[in-house]
């Protein structure tokens, strides 16, 4: 179902970013729209404006406070946003990255049962969509991967573990993940990678980016 269309919210967030919320719901058809409304942000090179990071339904423009105030650029965000929401704009699509995956994680089994599929069931429900990036966060490169199959939709695991080793694929309600780097997870590990997700060292760190799609390839 597409969402209602609603209002754009420009409010301040702290003392030097501008939170522009446009909607309520975790759902593609928002978060498109925010990832549109960026882009037209990005394209009109706004005066003072230092970095954008797109969410689910909103996006955050931070800005340097001493090359303008908060009303100034609230005001021409409004206008921005305005215009391409009247417009429909679209913005550049993202891209289609594939990612190679072994599904041997320690959690498969587990996923199987608690969802009453079989083992090659999980897999190749995982593997068969494409999947879209809604956000980046976590932590870096870590991008979150909507919209999981409704029958392999569970809960985060009751007990995180300690240490995630990166590679690791992963799903929790209901989205899924590849882990970028060794971090503590309360995800389910149903597979990992060795494709690398974020280096430092690269001119674009981070593999993914949000508004790109995924789709996972199943390898031996």
């Amino acid at each position: 179902m597409t969402p209602e269309p609603i209002t754009p919210i420009v409010a301040p967030l702290g003392d030097a970013a501008v939170l522009v919320t446009l909607g309520h719901a975790v759902d593609r058809e928002t978060n498109q729209r925010v990832h549109a409304c960026v882009a037209a942000v990005r394209t009109a090179n706004v005066p003072g404006a230092i970095d954008i990071v797109p969410a689910y339904s909103s996006f955050a423009v931070h800005y340097d406070a001493r090359v303008v105030d908060a009303a100034i650029i609230s005001a021409t965000l409004r206008e921005i946003v305005g215009a391409a929401m009247a417009d429909n704009y679209r913005g550049d699509s993202g891209r289609l990255v594939t990612i190679p995956v072994r599904y041997d994680g320690p959690d498969l089994e587990a996923v199987a049962a608690a969802t009453g599929l079989t083992i090659e069931g999980v897999i190749s429900r995982h593997s068969a969509p494409s999947y879209f990036v809604y956000m980046m966060g976590f932590s870096p490169g870590f991008a979150y991967l909507g919209d999981l199959e409704p029958a392999l939709r569970l809960p985060r695991r009751e007990q995180p573990r300690t240490r995630v080793p990166r590679g690791s694929v992963a799903i929790a309600g209901s989205q899924t993940a590849v882990y970028t780097v060794d971090t503590p997870g309360g995800w389910h590990l149903i597979g990992r990678t060795d494709l690398c997700m974020f280096d430092a060292t690269r001119d674009h760190p981070a593999l993914l980016s949000a508004g790109d799609s995924v789709r996972f390839e199943r390898i031996a």
